[in-house]
């Protein structure tokens, strides 16, 4: 598995650049190779569908992360409602999991909204399909679940029952380098 996901990173890295400037393989290798965490999570993101490249960083150039850069929302992750708590209230026609379930289970965390627009930088993205995004507690709370999803060239974001679940609809995730 190991030289496997590494190598199929780094073709996707090279054919990338405009995703991470100024960021060298080497750097990435090396933190690659030397959590087995990380390769774990980026392989459950490649075999889901997920297409895992680098390309955010936060306030400090030094914190990068892998995030799903598949066209469309991971096949191998969607018709899964929000949350765990989302899939226990359902009654009837249970959905096949929950999205932070199945990310929390992987050991990678959902996008939320701020890092799903700023994913659309690289896309569009979710042209057909919708993503789960991290939905803030006081909307959780309340039975909700925010989506995004790219259409009429802009992002939007909307609300759903976190219990609700559609074959078009998946979840995206990040994973700290």
């Amino acid at each position: 598995m190991e030289h496997t996901i590494v190598d199929t990173l780094k073709k996707r890295f090279q054919a990338h650049p405009e995703r991470h400037p100024n960021l060298e393989w080497s750097w990435v290798q090396e933190r690659l190779l030397s959590e087995s965490d990380l390769l774990q999570g980026l392989w459950a993101l490649e075999q889901s569908g997920g297409e895992p490249d680098v390309v955010f960083f936060d306030a400090t150039p030094s914190r990068w992360f892998y995030c799903d850069c598949s066209a469309e929302s991971p096949a191998g992750r969607r018709s899964m409602c929000y949350d765990d708590a989302a899939l226990a209230s359902r009654k009837e026609n249970k959905p096949k999991g929950s999205a932070v379930g199945l990310a929390e289970q992987w050991g990678v965390s959902l996008l939320d909204e701020a890092e799903y627009h700023q994913l659309q930088r690289f896309g569009p993205f979710d042209i057909k399909t919708s993503s789960w995004i991290l939905t803030p507690e006081g909307v959780r709370s309340l039975g909700g679940a925010l989506f995004g999803d790219y259409r009429f060239g802009r992002v939007f974001t909307y609300h759903n029952g976190a219990e609700s679940y559609y074959t078009a609809r998946g979840f995206r995730a990040k994973l700290a380098l």
